[in-house]
């Protein structure tokens, strides 16, 4: 990477469940519409269920795409009910967005799976390594393992539009962005 160009990894850094979710999904609705290749997967509001949140992943060029990421654990449970198998099913979009290529990829969370090496690790350090600019959430707790997962490259952006418009535009502007 130059010196002079914009660093072409983000993360929305948030302290709050859900916060990142609707503005992710917004900034790619309005990518799309302005004709931009973006690839990529956001989280989907959570539904309550009996057996407590059901929570699902969507395709961003796809809204019919849907991927469940929880498992039903009882309704006595208290742990997490994510589930990797669900993350594994939907981590294919993004080993698309590779394959395309995609001029700007979206992951919805940098987070538990992640910053242990599993989840969508692979495909998260596929897309930097391919230079495709990459847009994704990371709570809190997770952002030391952000900052070591993507060696200090990574600008850490605020939950706001503006910010993310701004990253992006840098992206776009820098001297050998792709075309």
């Amino acid at each position: 990477m130059s010196a002079v160009q914009a660093p072409r990894i983000a993360a929305i850094v948030h302290d709050h469940s859900g916060e990142p979710d609707g503005l992710l999904a917004a900034f790619a609705a309005r990518q799309l519409a302005a004709g931009v290749r973006v690839r990529g997967l956001v989280h989907l509001p959570h539904e309550p269920t009996a057996n407590g949140k059901r929570m699902a992943l969507m395709d961003v060029i796809d809204p019919g795409s849907r991927y469940p990421i929880s498992q039903a654990l009882g309704p006595a449970s208290c742990g997490c009910n994510l589930d990797p198998g669900g993350i594994a099913d939907a981590s294919v979009v993004l080993r698309r967005a590779l394959q395309e290529p995609a001029e700007l990829a979206i992951a919805n969370r940098f987070g538990t799976l992640e910053s242990e090496g599993g989840g969508m690790a692979s495909e998260l350090l596929a897309l930097m390594m391919a230079d495709i600019p990459l847009l994704t959430a990371v709570k809190l707790p997770y952002l030391d393992a952000w900052r070591a997962f993507t060696g200090g490259m990574a600008v850490e952006l605020a939950a706001d539009d503006a910010a993310l418009q701004a990253w992006w535009d840098a992206c776009r502007c820098a001297p050998d962005a792709a075309a």
